[in-house]
């Protein structure tokens, strides 16, 4: 299977998420999406995030209508903080019959020559690049890659931020989570 990785804290998971991860499974030549949820992204303060199951819960609740999207906590079991090209390399040996791809938004294409060992990710793994509005120009020689795949996938831009905030605002933001997170984050009173 050629399965397609799309990281995230997903805190919480949103519409937005889901658009992007439905556009790829049904619309690309990738047979799954597996949505890894990252327990300690190297780049934000781990202190703003919902306890690592309690996000890999509502990955569950969001994905649970959509066979060809599943939730991966994959990351859970590797030394923290982590970075892709770890987690690329224990997928490979856990799952050799496999292909994976690497899913991302514009803006991450754009930092991707900050990444560890980025160079051998975009040599061995396919990315799936969906468009952002504020994402700037990519450089030119990782938009010609070979490996480099734009998607003209729906531009979304929800941000968790801005959905937590609101919550803690006491908004309404109830479109823009999937019915059952916004079921389970409302009665357990979360982002308050």
């Amino acid at each position: 299977m050629k399965i397609g990785l799309y990281f995230g804290t997903f805190n919480p998971i949103h519409v937005g998420h889901l658009i992007i991860a439905n556009h790829l499974a049904e619309y690309s030549d990738l047979d799954q999406i597996w949505m890894v949820v990252t327990p300690h992204n190297p780049h934000k303060e781990k202190r703003t995030l919902l306890d690592d199951y309690q996000r890999l819960h509502l990955v569950h609740l969001a994905t649970e209508a959509y066979p060809k999207i599943k939730p991966s906590d994959i990351e859970f079991k590797l030394p923290q903080p982590n970075y892709t090209v770890n987690t690329l390399v224990h997928l490979l040996e856990k799952f050799p019959q496999h292909e994976f791809a690497l899913i991302m938004g514009e803006d991450n294409l754009n930092s991707l020559h900050k990444w560890k060992n980025y160079e051998y990710i975009l040599e061995h793994h396919a990315i799936y690049v969906y468009p952002r509005i504020a994402a700037g120009e990519a450089l030119p020689e990782l938009l010609q890659h070979p490996h480099v795949h734009k998607i003209d996938a729906p531009v979304v831009e929800i941000s968790s931020t801005a959905i937590r905030e609101g919550i803690a605002q006491q908004k309404n933001v109830r479109p823009l989570l999937p019915d059952a997170v916004w079921e389970y984050v409302d009665a357990n009173l979360l982002y308050r």
